[in-house]
């Protein structure tokens, strides 16, 4: 009897210790499922946030337009994601389509960045957002097709696409002028025109594409945050590429501000003006190598600037003041110290005195 008393007390400790588990498990999958379905799929209140209006693009369409995701029509590599060449058939449109990360956080981070910066803004240094996708674990951007590639195929020809549309040559003095004064007048619309202004936070050359007519577009905009607060966008994490990111920024501080993207566009201006890479160190005249920055600095303080400038530039096509002064507005803007670099503002009315008067005679 007191055999069958315990057996029948084991069974039923069994039986709760069963059921505890399985209840454990019930409750541990329900908790990630919605937690999945949290971060796979923007809240309502994200998409009440951009502009209604912009399209949803199915993904049967998508597939279409870039032969199943082709990797002959990889056009660019932007932050978390590729970017193909696609023709939508319904509108019969070029467009450039961003196919974002599978990784659930930072692909959704990306998506949420790009549609609220970019869904109502109307910039011509600005590129455009067209459409979206949204399916399931799928996100996807649409963007317009901006012609002549990325800028950094221009100083450098970094194509590797031998059947390429578009055939690379040097940049023209005037070219080159032309497109710094564009993206400076994109960050100004960012900076100061808006009633939220955005930080960009990764401008570089692989951000600025060219179109037809060499016109700067602004683009990538997955690192780019709206200023809520007084000019800075707290963050803890690294934001920008090597070589274009302030020394804020690397020393560990923890916030973004309109300062940084200056910073950057001034490291952009001695790129664009010199042809060479601010990431990638190079023998200076005593041998020893150097970092771009410091090397302009150096040759700036000697008065020698018109041998700063790309070598692949006609020398009849320059006028010493103009270099002068265009150099000395990129190391002003990409000074150590943030309060002493100059607004966007500021620089595009510097640019355009600079440009439109002083070098009248030569440019335009």
């Amino acid at each position: 009897m007191e055999q069958t008393l315990q057996a029948i007390l084991a069974a039923i400790a069994s039986f709760f210790v069963v059921t505890l588990i399985l209840c454990i498990i019930l409750i541990f999958c329900n908790t990630e499922s919605k937690h999945y379905r949290h971060r796979s799929h923007p809240s309502p209140s994200f998409f009440d946030s951009f502009d209604p209006s912009l399209p949803h693009v199915s993904m049967q369409e998508l597939v279409a337009a870039t032969q199943n995701f082709s990797k002959d029509l990889i056009i660019g590599d932007g932050s978390f994601g590729l970017v193909y060449k696609a023709h939508l058939r319904r509108s019969d449109t070029v467009v450039a389509v961003k196919k974002l990360s599978p990784d659930a956080f930072q692909g959704l981070r990306e998506f949420q960045a790009e549609i609220e910066t970019l869904a109502k803004i109307r910039h011509p240094n600005i590129v455009r957002i067209l459409g979206y996708c949204a399916t399931g674990q799928d996100r996807v951007l649409i963007y317009e097709f901006i012609e002549k590639g990325s800028l950094d195929q221009w100083l450098y020809d970094t194509s590797d696409n031998d059947d390429a549309d578009v055939e690379f040559a040097p940049l023209t003095w005037h070219s080159r002028m032309g497109l710094v004064r564009g993206v400076a007048e994109g960050l100004a619309y960012m900076h100061h025109e808006l009633a939220i202004p955005i930080i960009h936070r990764d401008i570089k050359a692989s951000n600025v594409l060219l179109d037809s007519g060499f016109g700067a577009h602004i683009a990538d905009f997955g690192l780019a945050r709206r200023v809520e607060g007084p000019h800075s966008h707290v963050s803890t994490q690294v934001a920008g590429t090597m070589g274009y990111m302030p020394p804020e920024y690397v020393e560990g501080f923890a916030a973004a501000t309109m300062a940084g993207d200056v910073y950057s566009f001034g490291v952009l201006v001695v790129e664009v003006v010199t042809g060479r890479r601010p990431s990638f160190p190079f023998p200076g005249e005593d041998g020893r190598e150097v970092r771009l920055m410091e090397w302009a600095k150096a040759m700036a303080g000697k008065g020698r600037y018109v041998e700063m400038v790309d070598g692949c530039i006609a020398r009849e096509d320059l006028e010493k003041g103009v270099v002068e002064e265009v150099v000395k507005i990129g190391l002003e803007c990409a000074h150590h110290h943030i309060k002493n670099r100059p607004t966007m503002n500021q620089v595009v009315e510097q640019l355009n005195h600079i440009l439109g008067v002083v070098g009248s005679s030569k440019f335009f």
